[in-house]
């Protein structure tokens, strides 16, 4: 791992994944791609991590994409085995990604912010799928899930222009979680981080896989009968998570989760 472009912190169920680039606004380089790519695959496979948090450095951006610089088009190393980022095609990560967004978040950027599933963000954070300003499309997922976050009426203006979208603005549309004050974006996701680690872990993880792969259903009571058959889903019913959970409630006692 190249501290010069990425920073890894590990600590009590918690990874913080920092963008190191903020002289070039964390844009994303090839050998950025790989490290990212490294680090979600850690993650996923420690069972003492529960939840990822990703930022950027400095007060300007949160990641403006791909650094142009370092692409070509004709000659682009491929993306990792989990896509854009190391996480836009990781559709089997159960644990909780949230992004804490600090600034611009443009192209690959906001696809990035997009693939977690919590974006907290500051007042001065501007989204753009800009890709089209710049002869390319936002194929790394920003498309597909701009329109299942908002709609098609409200994504078509944005994609169709590259235009930038103000982060009350994404509140707004529904594909911001929250809006903090500025330099709040990080420690609100660390409170937040916190506060799903005090749940129970497979919990957790059943939860979001119900949450993503239900969308999937072609309607709510297909969605409701194939929950049980889902893997996250039949980790938690096998444990014992859940009788502890009710057992201490009763006891007036902190839980003591045993399914990682």
């Amino acid at each position: 791992m190249n501290p010069e472009s990425l920073q890894i912190e590990c600590s009590g169920g918690l990874m913080v994944i920092t963008m190191n680039r903020p002289q070039s606004l964390n844009a994303i380089t090839p050998q950025m791609h790989e490290e990212l790519e490294a680090a979600f695959n850690a993650f996923a496979a420690d069972d003492a991590l529960q939840v990822a948090i990703v930022t950027g450095a400095g007060t300007r951006a949160f990641c403006a994409g791909s650094d142009l610089k370092a692409f070509r088009i004709k000659d682009a190393p491929p993306y990792p085995e989990h896509g854009y980022a190391g996480l836009i095609k990781r559709h089997d990560l159960v644990k909780p990604v949230i992004a804490a967004v600090n600034g611009l978040a443009l192209g690959g950027g906001m696809e990035l912010a997009l693939a977690c599933d919590v974006i907290i963000a500051e007042e001065q954070a501007m989204f753009g799928l800009v890709e089209p300003k710049v002869g390319l499309i936002a194929i790394a997922g920003g498309i597909t899930r701009l329109v299942r976050a908002v709609g098609h009426k409200q994504a078509m203006i944005p994609l169709l222009t590259g235009c930038q979208i103000a982060a009350r603005d994404g509140l707004a549309q529904g594909f911001v979680s929250e809006v903090v004050g500025t330099c709040e974006a990080l420690a609100r996701a660390r409170t937040l981080a916190a506060e799903i680690m005090a749940c129970a872990p497979l919990a957790v993880r059943a939860t979001k896989e119900i949450a993503y792969r239900s969308m999937d259903e072609p309607d709510l009571p297909t969605a409701i009968a194939a929950q049980d058959h889902y893997p996250a889903y039949k980790a938690w019913i096998a444990s014992e998570d859940a009788a502890e959970g009710m057992q201490a409630f009763v006891e007036k006692r902190k839980p003591e989760w045993k399914g990682r």
